[in-house]
């Protein structure tokens, strides 16, 4: 499937995030985990002012100076007031700064909405090919940047609405037959959440591949592994980084699950109860490439599990890449000096010259509080509101934009750390004598001997107890040492003692000896279909 990259030019007022999209015509199983899908995304130039804004909002990068804003115009829905709402209630209510990213899949789901008006005979075909001109007309505008957003049009649906009808006249009224904003804005925010996903797994997929990438450069390199931030067994450096693929392979079948649920449709719920007039919204479904509409039209309209499903997802993401920004910030100290990053992902100091930082992780990691910021914002959002559509969630919109925003950030840019940092193998080694990392291999060796495991553990502890007395490491104990702790050591006990013997005896299913590192690496290779 070809990627298509949309993206809206912003108004210094009018900031938003804009999402691209590609062919809504996906299935609800077939993910297509390999393919690239791009985003573009435009953060505000200004913040929007207290002063009265014009009713118009240009999309365009620049306005003319001496343009002038068109008069407000009546409400779409404004039939049974007498008077218009007051500039500072229509300042507060507009969504249109930032949800014109949904402009695409409005116009889509119109699309799909006004052929099925016309194949049941609500609607004539001359009209629908009416609207169906006049939103590609529109769809351009918006592209190129022509199109005129209005703030007193309230928001995406009802700019497009009132410009189709400025476009093609008495055909436009005839489109939202059959549709209310609230099922509207439903459609739209799924096409938009499916596009998003299918975006950050293919993120997932590229920073898997750098991971797999470095470890491959990296056969046999040994390194402390830690718990509660002690030294405590070796492990391969390979093992240690595909543990961190393994995360991000559950991260991605998050959202694939995420994506089967939200992919039903809510459009033909109309406002809350449904419609008397035959339309088929199973027609709309197949057009929108759901699965199926969704049952109950109460919780079409109200429903946002899926939102909320999408930031768990992207906040449990967020906590892996933090995990993995913390430990390669920590590597890259004078301290640790397992990894240096090249000079094209690190930045300096405005007063110690000699600094190098490795900011990007370090941004990785303090921005996964916004991602599980943007998680409760929703979460606290939902948690009052009874059935059906609440104007609460016209709030939903953009801490979705920016989880989705930021974690495909957090995502490319810990590809490109690892795409660019070398590990240290000299500094590496150096290090390993220091912390008894073979203890628990000697262990072993005793519980080979027919020693239970609870007497092995003493007696190598007493073993340790010996080396820190003596500064030494355990394979430095001379036989006759051993044999004083306890009679059963032998010869071959040096087979068991440093760490490369360790590693050696490492043999069980998903462990760090080398022909377990290597079939995962043989796995993680094949499955993502690798050429190194």
């Amino acid at each position: 499937m070809e990627s298509m990259l949309f993206a809206s030019s912003q108004s210094p007022s009018s900031p938003s995030t804009i999402l691209s999209t590609q062919n809504p015509n996906l299935s609800s199983t077939n993910h297509h985990r390999n393919q690239i899908f791009s985003f573009s995304f435009r953060c505000p130039l200004t913040s929007q002012s207290n002063s009265h804004p014009p009713a118009a909002v240009s999309c365009c990068a620049s306005q003319q100076p001496n343009m002038t804003a068109p008069a407000k115009e009546a409400k779409l829905w404004g039939g049974r007031f007498e008077e218009g709402v007051t500039d500072a209630v229509e300042r507060f209510t507009e969504s249109i700064s930032f949800d014109k990213a949904l402009y695409k899949h409005d116009i889509m789901g119109s699309r799909a909405h006004a052929s099925m008006l016309a194949k049941q005979g609500l609607i004539s075909f001359s009209d629908k090919d009416s609207i169906l001109e006049g939103l590609d007309q529109i769809e351009k505008q918006i592209e190129i940047g022509e199109f005129v957003w209005r703030t007193d049009r309230e928001d995406v649906h009802m700019n497009i609405e009132a410009a189709l009808t400025d476009l093609i006249g008495e055909p436009a009224k005839k489109l939202h037959t059959a549709r209310s904003r609230n099922d509207q804005v439903s459609t739209d925010f799924r096409l938009w959440c499916r596009d998003a996903i299918d975006t950050i797994i293919s993120h997932i997929k590229h920073l898997q591949v750098a991971l797999v990438s470095l470890a491959k450069k990296n056969t046999g390199v040994i390194v402390p592994g830690y718990t509660h931030l002690q030294r405590a067994q070796p492990v391969l450096l390979q093992h240690h980084l595909l543990a961190y693929v393994e995360q991000l392979e559950r991260d991605a079948g998050r959202l694939v699950d995420c994506r089967v649920r939200l992919n039903f449709c809510p459009l033909g719920a109309c406002a809350l109860a449904g419609t008397g007039l035959p339309i088929d919204r199973f027609m709309t479904s197949d057009a929108l490439g759901f699965t199926a509409p969704m049952r109950n039209s109460m919780d079409a309209v109200s429903d946002r599990d899926f939102v909320l499903e999408l930031l768990s997802a992207n906040a449990i993401t967020a906590m892996h890449l933090s995990r993995l920004g913390e430990e390669w910030v920590l590597w890259a100290s004078e301290e640790f000096g397992f990894i240096t990053p090249s000079d094209s992902v690190s930045t300096g100091s405005s007063i110690m010259p000699q600094k190098k930082n490795p900011d990007p992780m370090e941004l990785v990691r303090g921005k996964s509080a916004r991602v599980f910021g943007n998680l409760v914002t929703l979460q606290v959002l939902c948690k009052g509101l009874p059935l059906a559509y609440n104007r609460d969630l016209q709030e939903d919109k953009e801490p979705v934009f920016d989880s989705v925003k930021t974690i495909i950030g957090m995502l490319e840019v810990s590809a490109e750390f690892a795409h660019n940092i070398t590990y240290n193998h000299e500094r590496i080694q150096k290090s390993l004598p220091a912390g008894h990392l073979d203890a628990t291999t000697l262990a072993d060796y005793l519980v080979h001997k027919g020693i239970p495991f609870r007497t092995s553990h003493d007696i190598v502890g007493r073993a340790v107890a010996l080396c820190v007395y003596k500064n030494c490491q355990l394979r430095e104990l001379s036989l006759d040492e051993l044999r004083g702790i306890n009679k059963i050591f032998d010869e071959g006990v040096y087979d068991y003692l440093g760490v490369e013997n360790s590693i050696k005896k490492f043999s069980s299913y998903g462990s760090t000896g080398s022909e377990c590192v290597a079939a995962q690496l043989d796995f993680w290779v094949s499955s993502l279909n690798l050429n190194l």
